[in-house]
């Protein structure tokens, strides 16, 4: 236990990287996050862009008393394309050459999202948990929190001495998480020493069956988290369920199961066996869910009950561009009354609005550069309203976080009437005063088409049930429909892309 009040570096990489999409750049992480030094500290202890699992644990370790913050560096970037090697060897230089100043340190706190690759590097966590236990040796406590669309690798378990994941999806549960490694922490400087244990299976299920709070994902969380116990119940400290984000297309691919246990090995592998043997069992309940786009244009055409429709498909929190569009010109022609899409991400667009100024009208012009399925698609519209981008969110995985869509606006859709909120910066809709400060009043929406594969539902519940709400397919950068895509390096076979897999449980089980 350290003599001295606890000297605990911080350091932190987060990007959801998607194999299929542009690659990041050191651009996308200026806008979103990249941050160095004591600046670090200063933003943790208020409502800031950092992510959410910072403040938590800031927030925790000031309970327990006086400490020695040693913030390093902390960037992320909106879900993407694997970040270019420019980006990760100036990031991982900067960490290691922080670390390196630091030293001595008494723990060291990782916030990754877990998913992350660059160009030439797919297991960039492994890279960065190797060197920092390399840096500190083998008796100084290292803990990450992790985003439970992570992809683990053996070699990140092994230099860590805890592992957590989030709990819930959609993610509302950051800074809990941030806290529990807090706590972890602190039972670590009282002497606790952890081990672990370590399952992957060959599943790599569609991110929209791995709802938290239903479906088959929900239930098996449920078991990993009845097995967890406090420190005067019992060995198991966490219990971390990974589903994982195949669209990373890497070898570390697939669903995880990641125990941590207060020194107990052969409790850790029967949590893990419990746990993996389960969730293999249920493997057949991980098949998205989804309906095409004519099919979503039938159902609001009905008009039965206002209605929400994620375009799943092109969900920028995944790496899709946010700039399909498929649902927009199916609505748009069908002159369906009532309906709302947001986010469309058009830089070019906005920047029209923008110059142009509220009330003219012009032809708006979707995608004049054209991607993969980010089609040209023109029609007359009326910009409504233009805002500067900037707000807090109040409700869900933004919730006290501020956040910024670029210069954006409104425009109404002249034939249809269809409204449509155009942002320069890939957001993903999972929070309403996205709408809300475009002066848009969502329980007067009839139809919301949302780009976003899940994280909406926290935000838009007190709107729309999940009875009203349905997942829709279409060509994208994040179809749930994994055939459709042409992997590489992902480990094959794998469920439920292929048909005859196989798990062979460890050899030690």
């Amino acid at each position: 236990m350290p003599k001295n009040p606890p000297r605990v570096a911080i350091v932190g990489f987060v990007l959801e990287s998607n194999r299929f999409a542009p690659l990041s750049v050191r651009e996308d992480f200026e806008k979103s996050c990249w941050e160095e030094g004591a600046r670090i500290t200063e933003l943790a202890r208020q409502a800031s862009h950092l992510p959410g699992e910072i403040r938590g644990f800031y927030e925790k370790m000031d309970t327990y008393g006086e400490w020695t913050p040693v913030p390093l560096i902390v960037i992320g970037a909106p879900p993407g394309g694997p970040t270019s090697d420019e980006v990760w060897k100036e990031f991982i230089q900067k960490a290691e050459a922080s670390l390196r100043a630091a030293v001595p340190v008494d723990a060291v706190y990782v916030c990754n999202h877990g998913a992350s690759t660059a160009d030439h590097e797919d297991d960039t966590e492994g890279v960065m948990m190797t060197m920092i236990r390399s840096i500190v040796g083998p008796d100084i406590p290292v803990i990450a929190t992790h985003d439970l669309h992570c992809n683990v690798s053996p070699q990140t378990v092994d230099a860590l001495d805890a592992l957590v994941a989030y709990r819930t999806n959609p993610h509302v549960d950051q800074r809990e998480r941030g806290a529990e490694a807090a706590d972890l922490l602190n039972e670590m400087f009282a002497g606790m020493k952890t081990v672990k244990a370590f399952i992957r299976l060959p599943i790599t299920p569609p991110s929209v069956t791995l709802l938290s709070a239903r479906g088959p994902y929900a239930d098996l969380l449920k078991l990993a988290y009845s097995l967890m116990q406090k420190p005067t119940e019992g060995p198991i400290a966490n219990v971390s369920v990974a589903g994982g984000f195949v669209f990373s297309d890497v070898p570390k691919c697939g669903m995880t199961i990641t125990v941590t246990s207060r020194g107990d090995l052969a409790a850790a592998r029967v949590a893990a066996l419990t746990v993996a043997r389960a969730a293999w069992a249920d493997r057949a309940r991980y098949v998205a869910d989804t309906i095409e786009v004519e099919q979503a244009v039938k159902v609001a055409r009905a008009g039965l009950a206002p209605m929400l429709f994620a375009d799943v498909a092109d969900n920028p929190g995944g790496g899709g561009r946010g700039s399909t569009a498929w649902l927009l010109q199916a609505f748009h022609e069908a002159r369906i009354h009532g309906v709302v899409l947001g986010v469309f991400i058009a830089p070019e667009l906005a920047a029209q609005a923008h110059a142009l100024g509220e009330g003219a009208v012009f032809d708006a012009v979707f995608n004049a550069t054209e991607y993969e399925h980010s089609k040209r698609f023109t029609a007359r519209a009326k910009i409504i309203c233009l805002r500067d981008g900037f707000q807090t969110g109040r409700r869900g995985i933004m919730k006290d976080r501020k956040f910024s869509l670029g210069p954006s606006a409104l425009l109404e859709l002249v034939d249809s009437g269809l409204q449509v909120v155009v942002g320069s910066l890939r957001r993903q809709l999972a929070e309403p005063v996205m709408l809300e400060m475009h002066g848009l009043d969502i329980s007067k929406i009839q139809c919301l088409i949302v780009k976003s594969r899940g994280h909406y539902r926290a935000g838009f519940d007190e709107f729309f049930s999940d009875q009203q709400i349905l997942d829709v397919d279409s060509p994208g950068l994040t179809t749930p429909n994994l055939k459709r895509l042409s992997f590489k390096a992902l480990p094959r076979p794998v469920w439920p892309i292929d048909d005859e897999v196989v798990w062979n449980e460890p050899d030690w089980a």
